[in-house]
């Protein structure tokens, strides 16, 4: 019998159709991709994001910058500059504990083997995981979302519960997912400014998306995702979440 937070995070979870196919990957990661400094484009206005900010699921199946993902990636959940410590970031954290890694499912990004990437915060680097297409996992990972087939990148954010509950023990649970949606609405406003496409992704197999990113399931487990692509211009102005 594990604590009530314990029990309410595993009672809660979407459980896989079937075993998954993912074996766990190795200590040490296949390759390790410096990304460039963030740059932050300079038409974009905190009010004009906001008023534009829409959940977009329909996606161009284009490319995007590795410069882009960078930006994507300090604005979400990065240090706030190269000399800050790694506790002061771009998105808030109770206590500081920042208990979220970003891990990064790659489609299309120029430069970039697809694969699943893990982004290490003090390096503002990429560690390739595994490579190789994972669309059709991402797909089954997500309960049958077919609309993210067309995303350059599928964010996973993955909590490592004890950062936070061995300061808050239960009650860290809700923190920890408050976190994860502060980092998501940072990534809806970082893709509005480039122009791309987001949707913030609860349902999810959540087993499934540990398997592909080779978390543990109880110490360490995905908590949310989103989808990021460039947009396909369908007419419908976007649909709000």
């Amino acid at each position: 019998m594990g604590s009530i937070g314990e029990d309410f995070y595993r009672e809660t979870k979407y459980a896989p159709a079937e075993p998954s196919v993912f074996a766990p990957v190795g200590p040490v990661a296949l390759k390790t991709v410096k990304l460039p400094p963030p740059r932050s484009p300079s038409r974009a206005s905190l009010a004009r994001l906001l008023s534009k900010r829409r959940s977009r699921r329909a996606f161009s199946g284009e490319s995007i910058s590795l410069g882009d993902l960078s930006f994507l990636l300090w604005a979400s959940d990065g240090k706030s500059s190269r000399r800050m410590p790694s506790h002061l970031r771009t998105a808030p954290s109770a206590g500081a504990r920042h208990p979220l890694d970003t891990y990064c499912i790659i489609s299309h990004v120029e430069g970039l083997a697809p694969g699943v990437y893990r982004y290490r915060l003090d390096e503002h680097s990429l560690e390739m995981l595994r490579e190789g297409d994972f669309r059709a996992a991402t797909v089954k990972a997500t309960a049958g979302q077919e609309w993210t087939f067309g995303a350059a990148v599928v964010f996973a954010f993955i909590a490592e519960f004890a950062r936070t509950t061995s300061r808050y023990k239960d009650r860290g649970y809700r923190y920890v997912f408050l976190d994860a949606g502060h980092i998501c609405q940072n990534l809806y406003l970082a893709a509005e400014a480039l122009s791309y496409g987001v949707t913030g992704i609860a349902a999810l197999v959540d087993d499934e998306v540990n398997a592909i990113v080779a978390a543990d399931g109880t110490e360490r487990s995905v908590v949310y995702m989103a989808a990021l692509g460039r947009p396909l211009d369908t007419g419908k102005g976007g649909e709000d979440a």
